[in-house]
């Protein structure tokens, strides 16, 4: 197990959160902890609420009732670039990579909320975990495929030296071997002991990864548990494994 303790304060805690897109309630009552070291899935269908719940971290929406705790501080009422500040990165659905920018400068920007400090230093870590990347430091980035695009914004992320990355959907749109790669790389990140919030419609995949995860379903946690657990789930197992 990772060094999650019951007795210890989370590294990052949704406390009863809801949120709302106008009228429309998007979180209801949502509870979640992660430990520091833990990779923690949150898996459940498309428009469940999976990617709203990661980006009401950084405020877009608000928390409109119920507490975001970084370190046993709400921070749900922070700036965004306050919270970046505070070791949390994303990488975020879909990549949103800066497509005419080199890789080099992609990576670049990735280190806007620590400095240039640590660059050079953090760039050859990232061109060791990521050689194809290397290859290509001096390529405008949209001309890439798509798992390269994938490797640079996990690489730009990284880049903020952040202690919690947070994934939305890594693998979408991605061919089986780069899904492959992507989860493999996630394992040796977790290996360098980051903490992962992982949300994924590839349940297979991230529970496989995961030592604990939540299901979301309309807006709530419908199920949580160790991933084994939730693998052999025959719920989990019919509508997000395809098994029977």
């Amino acid at each position: 197990m990772s060094e999650a303790s019951e007795n210890t304060v989370p590294l990052l805690e949704f406390s009863d959160v809801h949120a709302h897109y106008g009228p429309v309630e998007a979180l209801k009552s949502v509870n979640v902890h992660i430990h520091k070291g833990e990779i923690v899935s949150l898996i459940g269908a498309n428009g469940a609420g999976k990617t709203t719940l990661l980006s009401s971290i950084f405020g877009a929406p608000r928390a409109s009732a119920g507490r975001i705790l970084h370190k046993g501080e709400d921070i749900s009422r922070l700036p965004t670039n306050r919270i970046s500040r505070r070791g949390i990165a994303l990488v975020p659905e879909g990549r949103q990579i800066y497509q005419d920018m080199t890789v080099e400068e992609n990576m670049m920007m990735g280190t806007t909320a620590i400095g240039m400090e640590h660059f050079a230093e953090d760039r050859t870590a990232m061109f060791e975990l990521f050689p194809r990347l290397k290859e290509r430091r001096s390529q405008t980035a949209g001309t890439m495929s798509g798992g390269e695009q994938q490797m640079l914004a996990i690489a730009r992320a990284m880049m903020a030296r952040p202690e919690l990355i947070l994934f939305d959907e890594p693998s979408l749109g991605l061919a089986p071997l780069v899904v492959k790669r992507v989860f493999e790389v996630l394992r040796e990140i977790a290996a360098m002991g980051k903490t992962i919030f992982l949300v994924e419609q590839n349940a297979n995949h991230a529970l496989k990864l995961s030592q604990r995860a939540y299901v979301m379903v309309n807006g709530r946690i419908h199920l949580s548990g160790e991933s084994a657990a939730l693998l052999d789930n025959e719920e989990v197992r019919k509508a997000y494994l395809g098994l029977h």
